[in-house]
């Protein structure tokens, strides 16, 4: 009797202590395994950020217009204010889109794309113009 009253209070307990030493293994593996890819990933190196916009050399060499010249009208898009008589104003080769030189030059050193039309600047538009008055 004293037998039978044993092992029916200690085969649960060793059951239950069994599987709790397994479970503590298996988080003990996951946590092993889970710092050995940060440790890969740590020691890999980050892909570089390609640079999107064009080079300031790129930039000298697009059209800089007075605001006559200015084929689409006078409203920078980027600032959304008026290109005035005597500011000098960039054109987009392509779309002949205008806009303010500082505007289009701060927009188009981080997209090579303009503002208004999306229209992807080819690499053909950054030869040097001999018509550009500036």
């Amino acid at each position: 009797m004293i037998v039978s009253v044993f092992l029916a209070l200690f085969l649960p307990c060793a059951g239950m202590s069994a599987v709790f030493i397994v479970y503590l293994c298996l988080l003990w593996y996951a946590t092993i395994q889970q710092n050995e890819q940060a440790e890969h990933q740590s020691r890999s190196p980050a892909k570089p950020v390609p640079h999107q916009g064009l080079s300031a050399s790129e930039l000298e060499k697009l059209p800089k217009v007075s605001v006559r010249e200015l084929v689409m009208g006078n409203e920078c898009a980027v600032c959304l204010d008026e290109i005035e008589d005597g500011q000098p104003a960039r054109l987009l080769p392509g779309c002949n889109h205008g806009f303010h030189l500082k505007c289009a030059d701060t927009w188009l050193s981080k997209h090579s794309v303009c503002p208004i039309c999306r229209a992807k600047l080819d690499s053909q538009f950054f030869s040097a113009s001999e018509q550009n008055p500036c």
